[in-house]
């Protein structure tokens, strides 16, 4: 039997994830407790498991979409309960060719927790016009999310019981369609003559009056949004531009050809050529594309606004000397990369920060909401900003003040890797205390790096640089040097504060011995 997946409560006031990546496919058997897809909320990344042995029979969102808790995430022939509903499709089959024509309202879903209501921003088809299963039929907006609205069946539209910029009721009738396969096929023949043979007759009449008025020749404009978005950019009227697809559907190209004039000889546009010409030029260079932000770059944006916004930022500066540091990795470097450990300069830098807080605790502490109180933090948590393929996250390694520097490259392999694939477990991004950002792994030295609310600093590391130093005889030698940057909550740390606290760091840095003796 058939059932939709539900998309459960994933987190307290998620409301919506994204599809990130569906793990199986229409038509594929799956077990009790298989994972079948993984979603990323405004906080970690779920993974979802199927609740009954079964066969996947649709998959109501592709990759990339968001999905609505407490709506269909995908349906599935549920194992032992398929032969009932193969009876009861033999049983219903003979009616639906006998009753003729089958109309079905859609009756809109609910699309989001707490939603009663929605506007309608765009119709993307027209009545009359023939759609497939999961087209895109709508676009509404909620007072959460723009949505889009798919077909459940094939069929042809027949009702709009709405107009554009009205306001739909979830649990009542969107759209009225005609079912595939229900309707008698000369009737649908019937209408398509009736429809060419008046479309015929518009491009025949009083050819010659068009000289001298704007021709109307696309009265319903069929059009999706992107090319309504691209005919306002461009200032042309769709009603004047003659669609090539189906029921006069107009695309892109069709615009495009439109404004060169290559269009059928039988659709005189003379009267819009010379004002065409004049504006060519510029319209040709002022194209623009929309994409939503959504999924872990909308809640990153969130974030940063809720951080900027109530914690009053401070930038210091610093350069670190790494030319001893670096000459001690590259020592250790083979040894342990043939014990499987990837010993890059991350970890040093990770467990230096460490102990230079275990003399500094407020640097590893939070401020509550009015300022009132501040906590300090036992375990330090400490976060390294991932550019992933979903978008920036930052996991943290837990426990950085009881691990060595073997301890803390291993973790930061492991995190590294499932944040650059976009599947980060949700403890792992959960639970930071402090982070630090690479911005010099892509290039830059300084930087003004964003605190991750409720943390109290955030360090941004510049690239590395060989650079002309005065050694203690006053020779110029060469060094590698990086640049770091910190930003700090005025609230609690003062300039004083971080300029001592990032001394005892950088001297661990820069005497590579110190550190190891810190760690004993």
């Amino acid at each position: 039997m058939a059932k939709d997946f539900i998309l459960p409560d994933i987190g307290e006031g998620i409301v919506e994830c994204e599809v990130v990546e569906w793990l199986v496919k229409e038509g594929d058997s799956v077990c009790e407790d298989q994972p079948i897809c993984d979603v990323m909320t405004d906080k970690a990344l779920v993974q979802i498991p199927a609740v009954h042995d079964g066969v996947i029979t649709k998959l109501y969102h592709q990759k990339g979409e968001i999905a609505k808790v407490h709506a269909p995430l995908f349906a599935m022939d549920v194992a032992g309960e398929a032969a009932d509903v193969e009876t009861q499709e033999h049983n219903s089959a003979p009616q639906n060719n006998n009753t003729g024509e089958q109309l079905e309202d859609f009756i809109l879903p609910d699309i989001g927790e707490g939603i009663v209501e929605c506007e309608i921003v765009d119709w993307l088809v027209a009545e009359g016009d023939e759609i497939e299963e999961d087209q895109a039929v709508c676009d509404v907006m909620t007072d959460k999310a723009l949505v889009q609205i798919p077909a459940k069946y094939t069929g042809t539209v027949q009702k709009l019981y709405y107009q554009k910029g009205e306001i739909a009721k979830v649990h009542s009738p969107l759209f009225q369609m005609t079912i595939a396969g229900s309707a008698p096929k000369q009737n649908i023949d019937v209408n398509q003559a009736v429809v060419k043979a008046q479309t015929n007759a518009a491009e025949q009449a009083a050819p010659v009056k068009v000289n001298q008025t704007v021709k109307v020749v696309n009265t319903k404009a069929v059009a999706s949004p992107a090319v309504r978005r691209k005919a306002r950019e461009l200032d042309v009227d769709l009603t004047q531009v003659p669609g090539s697809g189906k029921n006069g559907r107009i695309y892109k190209q069709d615009i495009e050809e439109f404004i060169k004039g290559e269009v059928p000889n039988s659709i005189d546009t003379s009267p819009l050529n010379s004002n065409v010409a004049n504006t060519q030029s510029k319209t040709q260079s002022s194209g623009v594309r929309v994409e939503p932000i959504k999924g872990i770059k909308a809640a990153m944006a969130k974030q940063m606004v809720a951080s900027v916004s109530t914690i009053p930022h401070f930038t210091f500066c610093d350069e670190i000397d790494l030319t001893d540091l670096i000459a001690l990795r590259a020592s250790m470097k083979e040894q342990y990369k043939a014990q499987g450990v990837k010993l890059t300069m991350m970890p040093f830098f990770v467990k230096a920060l460490s102990l230079a807080m275990k003399e500094f605790p407020v640097l590893n502490s939070k401020v509550n909401e009015d300022c009132s109180e501040l906590t300090y933090f036992d375990d330090h948590n400490i976060g390294i900003a991932v550019d992933s393929k979903i978008g920036l996250l930052v996991p943290n390694i837990k426990s950085c003040q009881s691990k060595n520097i073997v301890d803390v490259a291993n973790e930061l392999t492991r995190l590294t890797e499932s944040a650059r694939e976009g599947r980060v477990p949700p403890e792992d991004l959960k639970g930071g205390t402090i982070s630090i950002s690479n911005i010099g792994a892509i290039g830059g030295t300084i930087a003004t790096p964003i605190i991750n609310k409720p943390e109290v600093a955030i360090v941004a590391l510049g690239k590395l640089q060989q650079l002309p130093r005065f050694d203690k005889n006053g020779h110029v030698v060469s060094k590698a040097i990086m640049q770091v940057s910190w930003s700090g909550d005025h609230r609690v740390i003062d300039g004083g504060t971080i300029a001592r606290f990032n001394n005892l760091w950088k001297s661990y840095l820069e005497n590579p011995s110190a550190m190891m003796m810190a760690m004993s």
